[in-house]
């Protein structure tokens, strides 16, 4: 799975993570999954700015930014912290997870609970925007797109098509435009068996 947000930064931040079972305990919280959001798309903030967005105390704030930072998912903003407001920015623009080569319970386990809140962010997301189309300019309504696609298909074939799109996602999205008609775009691409579908290899008796 991979989960990347717009660059606000670019020079200053590694290209994607691949987290660690610590690193996968700091994200597996609603909170701090937001939090490493907000600083990935609207780049670098103070523990009370973000505070004020999510609606939480600042004590709740630093203590998850503490967190984050002893994980090595975020990193000080140098260039804007000072004696009394320390500034945060995200360390990596994508995170990325391969489940298969996971072979740990526990590791699983958090895997598992961070998959999870990322659906969960996802629908929320899609919610949300689904809720502004009719608002939108009309140009920007006819791009809004809500599809899905069923084919039965091997592994292989499932594999080379997340490769293709996410080498086409990653050069369309490489440079943010300058233009006045430019807005913060989402994509977000699922791929998986359809549930009920498989059966898991240790319920499989044939």
């Amino acid at each position: 799975m991979t989960n990347r947000s717009p660059d606000a930064n670019p020079p200053t931040r590694s290209a994607r993570v691949e987290p660690d079972l610590g690193q996968l305990k700091a994200l597996a919280h609603p909170v701090r999954l937001r939090m490493l959001g907000m600083l990935r798309i609207d780049g670098p903030a103070t523990a009370s700015q973000l505070a004020q967005r999510l609606g939480v105390n600042s004590g709740a704030t630093s203590y998850h930014l503490r967190q984050l930072a002893e994980a090595g998912l975020i990193t000080d903003d140098d260039s804007r912290g000072s004696k009394r407001d320390r500034w945060w920015k995200a360390a990596h623009r994508t995170t990325n997870t391969e489940p298969s080569a996971v072979d740990d319970p526990e590791e699983r386990a958090v895997l598992g609970s961070y998959h999870a809140l990322v659906a969960r962010s996802a629908s929320q997301d899609i919610e949300r925007a689904a809720a502004e189309v009719e608002e939108l300019p009309r140009q920007w309504q006819d791009l809004v797109e809500a599809s899905d696609w069923n084919a039965r298909l091997t592994p292989d074939q499932v594999r080379r098509i997340k490769d293709a799109v996410h080498q086409v996602l990653a050069e369309g999205t490489a440079q943010d435009a300058e233009t006045d008609d430019a807005a913060l775009v989402t994509f977000q691409f699922h791929a998986f068996p359809r549930p009920g579908t498989l059966v898991h290899p240790d319920d499989d008796e044939s």
